[in-house]
């Protein structure tokens, strides 16, 4: 069986690691190099870093900020925002990336998926899905722009077809959770992981231990990502990781 995965998330904007609630009212947190430092001491199985204002700034990904953290740390690192072409992925990857997270990007040129996978492999490229529940029509809609742009994809239906094109690992956040701490949408991850079948990581709304146990034991997703909980020492991972193996689930 393999383990399960805890996954810090760095939002990070011009440099700075920040944090909001629904994707606004950002806060700064702190140096990126720094914050991933210390959670590789924690024991992070990996690190996501997110530029949150890349695409709408129409800047570029973060190459020096992944150069430096990569020169401090060694847990595999997930990089998005800001990546619009192959070559983009190729300097991120050369930086110190591990994986390259792909979300507007994949929903405008969805192309640009296969070209990566062809490149770099499926297990470089993962595609993150911003993701709204529609009650009035009973689905789960895509968002992109760093969740401010409505689109009229299904989630469902669109993350079946990113593994098509090649995506090896999703990366799913409820917006409606996020920074809420209400806990993680659990109805969203089980439909996902019986759509598809690869590498599911879960985001947004993590508030306390249960949180994390529940969505594992109740979904077959394969990491848990969280922020403000790690961010704000509401939670260190050992304490996280010690309570799941309590209730018997396979972590490192």
């Amino acid at each position: 069986m393999l383990t399960k995965r805890i996954v810090p998330c760095l939002d990070v904007d011009n440099g700075r690691v920040k944090k909001g609630v629904n994707f606004v009212h950002l806060t700064d947190v702190g140096d990126p190099a720094d914050i991933a430092a210390a959670y590789e001491k924690q024991g992070a199985d990996e690190l996501v870093f997110l530029d949150i204002t890349a695409t709408n700034e129409n800047r570029g990904a973060m190459v020096t900020t992944i150069e430096k953290v990569a020169s401090q740390v060694f847990m595999p690192l997930t990089v998005g925002g800001g990546i619009h072409s192959v070559a983009d992925m190729q300097a991120l990857l050369k930086a110190g990336a591990d994986k390259v997270s792909l979300n507007t990007a994949a929903v405008t040129n969805p192309e640009l998926i296969t070209a990566g996978a062809e490149k770099f492999g499926s297990q470089c490229i993962v595609v993150a899905i911003d993701v709204r529940f529609d009650a009035q029509a009973q689905r789960y809609r895509v968002y992109t722009n760093g969740g401010q742009k409505v689109t009229d994809l299904d989630a469902i239906e669109w993350a079946k077809e990113v593994v098509n094109r090649g995506a090896g690992e999703l990366l799913v956040t409820s917006m409606d959770q996020d920074g809420t701490k209400a806990g993680y949408d659990l109805a969203l991850y089980q439909a996902l992981t019986k759509a598809v079948a690869v590498p599911i990581i879960a985001s947004g709304g993590c508030g306390k231990l249960s949180d994390f146990s529940d969505l594992f034991q109740q979904t077959k997703v394969d990491a848990a990502l969280a922020a403000s909980v790690f961010h704000y020492g509401e939670l260190t991972i050992p304490e996280v990781k010690q309570d799941l193996r309590q209730k018997g689930v396979n972590v490192r």
